[in-house]
């Protein structure tokens, strides 16, 4: 799997680079400024991009930019978000294009080789890995739209938890319920938000980016 990764410290640079390499990535470009990042984007086109949201030569969000301007080249690149602070801004622009294939990790909150592994394959694979942190931000910044609001308590729980990128057994493992239970939220979540049957995966994309941008599956 070969990846674009943008870091402007040269430490976490290299120890990134090491980390993904030992775990099997190739690193198709390492670069340091959002110019540098968006040229090795649409020149290498990769599988996953692992990028700092602030990036010389403005240190402000030019991470992010490079990357959402490749994504409108490029449709459902892959793009996992590292960043030292929630910035609701970053997140909603991310997701704004309703596709999947988007993380938006705090850096401080990435507690091991494991958990940042995980993060990157889920996001490659079209999927999301989203900070709790972020999704609470996301949540109180705006009001629900209607087929959200036939959500249950609980399924709100469920989604959230997807919205992490956890699995059926890691939600019913952290909500101390049977898998069989989740399953049927999640069932009642599609369901809920008039998600036409497809392929799991992609419905479960769907409602995760249905409940953080707050919008209705049917404009995804």
């Amino acid at each position: 799997m070969r990846v674009v990764l943008a870091e402007d410290l040269y430490l976490l640079r290299e120890g990134l680079t090491r980390l993904l390499e030992a775990h099997g990535f190739t690193i198709a470009a390492a670069v340091e400024t959002g110019p540098q990042l968006l040229a090795a984007l649409l020149e290498h086109r990769p599988d996953v991009a692992v990028v700092d949201v602030r990036l010389p030569p403005t240190l402000t969000d030019e991470g992010l930019q490079a990357a959402l301007a490749a994504r409108r080249q490029i449709p459902g690149l892959p793009v996992l978000v590292l960043s030292q602070h929630v910035q609701q801004l970053y997140a909603r622009e991310l997701l704004a294009d309703g596709s999947g294939g988007i993380g938006y990790l705090l850096k401080d909150r990435v507690f091991n080789a494991g958990q940042f592994i995980d993060a990157v394959h889920r996001v490659a694979s079209g999927g999301t890995a989203m900070d709790p942190d972020v999704i609470a931000k996301l949540l109180q910044s705006r009001s629900c739209s209607e087929p959200l609001q036939r959500l249950s308590p609980r399924e709100r729980d469920v989604l959230e938890l997807m919205a992490e990128g956890c699995s059926n057994s890691a939600i019913s493992a952290r909500l101390g319920i049977s898998d069989g239970a989740v399953a049927k939220h999640i069932a009642n979540i599609f369901t809920k938000l008039e998600l036409a049957p497809a392929d799991d995966a992609n419905r479960r994309v769907l409602a995760v980016l249905a409940h953080l941008n707050g919008a209705p599956s049917q404009a995804l």
